[in-house]
């Protein structure tokens, strides 16, 4: 079930969160919003669950929409808060046959469904902890469990690996990949790492505002407009072969790595290979590298966030 949305606008108090965002969540990717805190993104996934309404625009999940089935369409949603609420004085089995009652599984398919679920996120050791011993990395697989308990086709994680180590990251991770095949899943982070290892489509964030959109890859190859290369030189003098590319008016800029290695930032629209190759060869030098730098997502969340 494919996720559209159109125009869609919150505010708070005249401010708006979330300023005119189109975009489409397919099923089998995961969708990851990336930005600042405050960019929008815990309003987006609060929107997208059905715990917010739009102030403008629509959203369609497949061929419902939420100003029309709403009841219906949150029942095709699993949605796991930033801050995953959860009853500590209960255990962790009874907690799921506590949620699977309130998403009216039935009788005779929930204990199989409980029993999924922890074997899913890896809860079979700790079903008769309480819930307030569990540690954080746990307390995150039981959100997840509860989630996905009655086989939502939408799947939405607020922040899903705050607040976690390396191991139980990868831990989270992993599940979320284990069930992407048959589900549409919108997910948000800060955390680029996160966001570009996890999800096969990338939305960053600014002020309410989708400013970038694509998969990592060609966020990357959008981001070009950097247009830099690495140039390795050999046969020459080190500060001859600085001054003569520094005399090139398609330069815009150079930093030297050592004495043979340099970055440079070109012109766009400039045959820059030949124009390389035309000096070196006129002053018998010889090129042993020249590979297009692509930029890193780091950098290009900086770029679009920062302006």
């Amino acid at each position: 079930m494919d996720i559209v949305v159109e125009n869609l606008t919150k505010s708070f108090k005249h401010k708006k969160a979330v300023e005119s965002i189109s975009f489409t969540a397919r099923k089998g990717e995961i969708t990851g919003f990336l930005g600042p805190n405050g960019a929008g993104k815990t309003t987006i996934m609060k929107i997208l669950s059905g715990f917010l309404y739009p102030d403008e625009g629509n959203i369609f999940y497949g061929n419902y929409s939420i100003h029309k089935h709403k009841a219906k369409i949150k029942r095709t949603i699993g949605y796991l808060a930033e801050h995953n609420p959860l009853y500590n004085e209960m255990n962790v089995i009874d907690f799921l046959f506590f949620i699977a009652k309130l998403y009216n599984i039935p009788r005779y398919k929930t204990t199989a469904r409980v029993l999924d679920m922890l074997r899913l996120c890896g809860l079979e050791n700790e079903k008769h902890k309480l819930i307030r011993e569990l540690s954080k990395g746990y307390c995150q697989r039981l959100g997840m469990a509860q989630a996905l308990i009655h086989d939502p086709d939408i799947l939405i994680l607020d922040e899903p690996t705050t607040g976690l180590d390396p191991n139980q990251i990868i831990e989270i991770r992993d599940i979320i990949k284990k069930v992407k095949e048959d589900k549409t899943i919108v997910l948000s982070s800060h955390v680029l790492t996160e966001i570009e290892t996890t999800c096969d489509r990338v939305m960053i964030m600014s002020h309410g505002k989708i400013v970038a959109d694509g998969t990592a890859s060609e966020l990357r190859r959008k981001s070009a407009s950097e247009h830099c290369l690495r140039l390795a030189i050999k046969g020459g003098e080190t500060t001859r072969i600085y001054e003569a590319l520094s005399s090139l008016p398609q330069i815009k800029n150079i930093d030297k790595l050592n004495k043979q290695t340099f970055e440079l930032e070109y012109t766009p629209g400039e045959e820059i290979e030949k124009i390389l190759f035309d000096l070196c060869h006129d002053n018998n030098w010889y090129i042993t590298e020249l590979t297009p730098i692509q930029a890193r997502l780091e950098d290009i969340f900086h770029k679009v966030t920062q302006n």
